[in-house]
């Protein structure tokens, strides 16, 4: 008897942008039942060292590497009894959806213009007690440890700028750049007047262009970073970076594109195979 595998279940995904069900796998498969389908997804199990396994041979990785990483949210609005299903805020949605969210790290070679998805985690903190920024921090570190992944940047969003995250990555002697919240409080006077929003921060044209320094509040006391005012289609980001050496605006735009070159990619990629809704 023929069982369905792995690359018999995403050759499907990949062929089918609607319709994605059991049911319409089967009655478009000479060789496989719905229960034959069922019980091979119920016993199948990508885990991330799988992952890994399956990847480490193709990717071509690079000292002047990223990784990025991300969290997407699965949506199971109409699924309330899965496993692992809660509520979570989701941008494609544009709003709090029950769904699976699971953190991802990317793998980008920029000289080839190339990525790879080389780990992820799924969140589960009445499980296993980990927040988001806790399995950013075990990714970084068995990648950076165990498998010895070389690269030079991490790349994150605005809800991984955290303290102990962004202090474990300078410990790891590599370079974050990072979007801050508008109302993140920093100070550029070296301490001579009181913390403020950073999106209250005055600008002149040469910090425009080079970007300023600034201590970021609850920080190490001569801990700094560089700041950056990133305009782009009528958006304002605020992206620092422990690069202190980095002066264009322009570079550090675009080496944030890569994150957001990235995430629409990924969007895209959910919509074509129906993960989206799956």
């Amino acid at each position: 008897m023929v069982r369905p595998t792995r690359l018999d279940y995403c050759q499907y995904l990949l062929s089918t942008p609607i319709n994605y069900t059991l049911t319409h796998f089967a009655d478009h498969s000479e060789s496989f039942s719905h229960d034959q389908i069922n019980r091979y997804l119920s016993g199948d199990r990508l885990t991330p060292r799988l992952l890994w396994e399956h990847i480490k041979n193709d990717l071509v990785a690079d000292a002047d590497g990223y990784l990025i990483f991300d969290d997407t949210v699965i949506d199971k609005r109409y699924a309330k009894s899965i496993a692992l299903a809660k509520r979570h805020y989701s941008g494609n949605a544009g709003g709090i959806i029950n769904g699976i969210a699971i953190v991802t790290c990317v793998y980008v070679n920029p000289k080839l213009d190339r990525y790879w998805l080389i780990d992820y985690r799924i969140y589960d903190k009445q499980g296993d007690g980990k927040s988001k920024l806790d399995h950013v921090r075990d990714m970084l570190s068995v990648l950076v440890y165990s498998r010895e992944v070389v690269f030079s940047t991490v790349l994150m969003d605005a809800w991984y700028a955290s303290k102990p995250l962004l202090l474990y990555i300078e410990n790891l002697q590599k370079t974050y750049y990072v979007p801050l919240k508008c109302n993140r409080l920093v100070d550029d006077s070296n301490a001579e007047k009181p913390y403020q929003r950073i999106d209250t921060l005055h600008w002149t044209d040469a910090e425009q262009r080079s970007g300023k320094l600034v201590k970021l509040h609850k920080f190490p006391r001569d801990h700094k970073v560089k700041v950056f005012r990133v305009v782009s289609s009528g958006r304002t980001d605020y992206v620092i970076t422990n690069d202190l050496s980095q002066c264009d605006v322009s570079a550090t735009q675009q080496v944030c594109r890569w994150r957001w070159k990235v995430e629409q990619l990924h969007r895209e990629a959910k919509q074509v195979t129906g993960l989206e809704n799956c």
